[in-house]
């Protein structure tokens, strides 16, 4: 075989195995496996809090299967070794679904460990309970009981349609522990994904941050992008989250939640705006922790207002809410305390008669920008650096102490509310 001949075969050959390659990524991207070729390997997994963060985890993850008669097994052990035989190996059988995907039917698992010991460290792993079948073994920590302090991540708009889309997004969160290793949860603003439909989407969310959101809860905000014409159900079926939200309301795109200090009121603003504020005043008023933090995907100031929530900030006033995470912006935006609409103070320390409700919008942890909407009288803070950001928010004792950084550690902002 002569020279020229050899070369094409060569050339021939490695055209097929980048044609295979592609192919290959594109099939593992639509979910339908992670595990040599297993439909049945589980995929999009993420841990959430539906009850006592202290005693319990929630958990959801895909199978690339609608067969519904092909089970779901979480199981749980406490200790950080990875072994799951014995009679200390706690079992839950999943609730399934089928969802309908751009990549045909897929099998929705959740599940519930309840009954944890607080302050305790956790191995587990989700799958058919078939070998082979299972996920690669996560870990977590439950909360400690009547803990009095805690620092966690705020995020907004990951919103990718690419692959390198939502390599900015892990990117963001690999920072944002770097800087706050002690993080005990993530609270995303909404518009995770650029199309709720596309399920390659979905498994990069997921999937490039799978260190994290497998063993940190990452409790999301339904955006404009998970919600469309009324509709959040695949958003839905990729959480297992609190079911105390609005009457009316799609399940999980309105709930609360605490964690030791602090109880955060997640609202949706979408859809059933007047339903979710009396479930909002409701919420509120029961509620005994110390601090309150609301997080929503429009903001009601933001770089601008969106005027449909203007009922929400009255409730805020009246209940005394601290904070309020929003998104949908893709700038920075951090308002003065505001009170009545009215600015209360004027410090970066806010305390005593300068207490209101400050409105942070943390520009966008994923590949897309706005440019810096006009400055407004309740701005404190404004500016568009182009930048993935994050947030954490520490709250201890009788301070809340909120700093945001861009993803290459830098930090851009910080402010303290004193009680």
């Amino acid at each position: 075989m002569n020279r020229v001949n050899k070369a094409v075969m060569i050339i021939c050959l490695a055209a097929v195995l980048i044609v295979t390659a592609i192919a290959g990524a594109r099939w593992l991207t639509r979910g339908q496996t992670a595990a040599q070729g297993n439909p049945a390997a589980p995929y999009d997994l993420v841990i959430t809090i539906k009850q006592d963060a202290a005693t319990s985890r929630a958990f959801t993850w895909l199978m690339g299967t609608g067969d519904p008669a092909l089970p779901g097994v979480l199981e749980v052990v406490a200790g950080e070794r990875a072994a799951f035989t014995g009679k200390d190996v706690m079992r839950v059988e999943a609730q399934q679904s089928v969802l309908q995907t751009d990549g045909g039917s897929r099998g929705v698992y959740k599940a519930e460990a309840a009954g944890l010991t607080p302050g305790t460290v956790y191995m587990y792993r989700v799958g058919s309970g078939a070998d082979g079948e299972w996920s690669e073994p996560a870990r977590f920590s439950t909360a400690e009981q009547l803990q009095d302090a805690v620092t966690f991540i705020n995020v907004t708009d990951s919103q990718g349609e690419r692959e390198a889309d939502f390599d900015l997004w892990a990117r963001t969160l690999d920072k944002a522990f770097a800087v706050f290793p002690q993080a005990a949860f993530i609270v995303h603003n909404g518009d995770l994904t650029e199309d709720p439909d596309n399920s390659a989407g979905w498994s990069y969310f997921f999937g490039k941050a799978q260190n994290w959101v497998s063993g940190i809860p990452l409790m999301p905000v339904a955006g404009n992008h998970e919600e469309i014409d009324g509709d959040a159900t695949v958003f839905a079926s990729h959480f297992n989250l609190p079911d105390n939200g609005a009457d009316g309301a799609t399940t999980g795109t309105s709930y609360s939640f605490d964690y030791g200090p602090v109880h955060v009121t997640v609202l949706n603003t979408e859809s059933s705006r007047k339903k979710q504020a009396q479930w909002l005043k409701e919420d509120l008023a029961a509620t005994d922790r110390a601090w309150k933090i609301v997080a929503m995907h429009r903001p009601a100031y933001g770089g601008n207002q969106y005027e449909k929530v203007e009922d929400w900030t009255e409730i805020f006033d009246e209940y005394g809410v601290d904070l309020v995470l929003q998104g949908h912006n893709h700038e920075y935006s951090r308002s003065y305390p505001l009170l009545g609409g009215r600015i209360t103070g004027r410090e970066d320390t806010i305390t005593g008669a300068d207490k209101g409700t400050v409105y942070v919008v943390t520009n966008s942890s994923g590949a897309k920008f706005n440019e810096k909407k006009d400055d407004q009288f309740y701005h404190k803070v404004h500016f568009q650096n182009h930048e993935q950001m994050f947030a954490g928010i520490t709250v201890s004792g009788d301070a809340l102490t909120y700093q945001a950084y861009d993803a290459s550690g830098r930090k851009q902002d910080e402010f303290v509310i004193r009680r």
